[in-house]
């Protein structure tokens, strides 16, 4: 029995915002997020077993994840989402912490409902 394609469903644009480092690297993320994934974000909390800088480490990546739009490095552009989370694995601390400020600062001025602690 074959199977029908399912049409996809065309999604809007996101808007989004660009934020270079003084390497020229550019970091693209969405200018909003939805309500549930807000939720989501902030309902990260301790528990259990897992310590505060688990928290904070799984929290971070969460806003990196459901923010990053595209990350271009050295000129080459990275918008797979399993490669752009690879990619901040592999950071070293010095573009770790810009990406974490920059994020910091993008959801103190976008998403305000998210207090900003990455």
């Amino acid at each position: 029995m074959a199977r029908r394609k399912q049409k996809r469903r065309e999604r809007e644009p996101v808007s989004t915002v660009d934020y270079a480092d003084p390497e020229g690297n550019v970091l693209t993320l969405r200018e909003a997020l939805s309500p549930g994934t807000v939720a989501k974000i902030a309902a990260v909390t301790p528990a259990g077993a897992a310590s505060i800088d688990d928290a904070w480490q799984r929290r971070s990546e969460l806003l990196f994840e459901r923010l990053t739009v595209r990350w271009e490095i050295a000129g080459l552009p990275l918008d797979d989402q399993k490669l752009l989370v690879g990619r901040l694995r592999m950071a070293d601390a010095e573009t770790l912490e810009w990406v974490r400020r920059t994020i910091s600062e993008h959801v103190s001025t976008h998403i305000p409902e998210l207090e900003p602690r990455a």
